[in-house]
């Protein structure tokens, strides 16, 4: 469905403008266009729906928009913080109300934590594949999980993405590191599963 766009002339916002107005206007590839749900400016070029109704080229994904490993970094800090939290509540709850035995309590607490790695990666599955294409911390950060033509990846590819994880963990890390000699800041799970971590363009 067509939408309508607010659309910036001469550095200030105007409109919102319907696809036949901006036909009008004669729309350019490089003119900063957003509509009422975005949360930022975009180029024409880069929105799907005015690519297809103008011709303009996908263009190419830019350095400046790879997420950075310290973001990455600081993002996977809050992802873990949050789940564990949440889980930390679950085990409060569960002991405090359903288990009297003090050894049960004990062993029903660090079972439940102890599923906290298994949950973060289907977490991190569901996240990065559903329409906001980054968890929580990346949310934050404002950094997104895309494919390598910076379109949304599927279950599948999330899925082998955060399995690979554990090739990029062993040994020390390595596969991490390997983000800081290569262009598009991609850890050895990114390259495997042919993703990239990009961070969204501010106006």
């Amino acid at each position: 469905m067509n939408q309508n766009y607010i659309l910036v002339i001469e550095g200030k916002p105007q409109g919102p403008f319907s696809i036949e107005e901006l036909k009008n206007r004669k729309l350019k590839p490089g003119d900063f266009v957003k509509t009422p749900e975005m949360d930022d400016y975009k180029e024409a070029q880069e929105i799907a729906e005015l690519r297809a109704l103008f011709g303009f080229a996908k263009p190419p994904m830019l350095m400046q928009y790879y997420g950075s490993f310290d973001q990455r970094l600081l993002a996977s800090v809050l992802d873990w913080f949050m789940l564990f939290a949440v889980f930390v509540i679950i085990a409060f709850v569960v002991v405090l109300l359903f288990i009297q035995d003090k050894e049960t309590r004990i062993m029903v607490s660090f079972g439940i934590l102890g599923v906290i790695p298994l949950a973060k990666i289907i977490y991190h599955i569901v996240m990065e594949s559903s329409v906001k294409q980054a968890t929580y911390g990346k949310q934050m950060l404002k950094i997104k999980v895309v494919d390598m033509n910076g379109d949304r990846i599927s279950t599948g590819k999330a899925i082998s993405r955060n399995l690979l994880k554990l090739l990029s963990a062993l040994p020390f890390c390595l596969g991490y590191v390997i983000a800081f000699f290569n262009k598009k800041q991609q850890c050895l799970h990114d390259m495997l599963a042919n993703t990239l971590v990009i961070k969204e363009r501010l106006f």
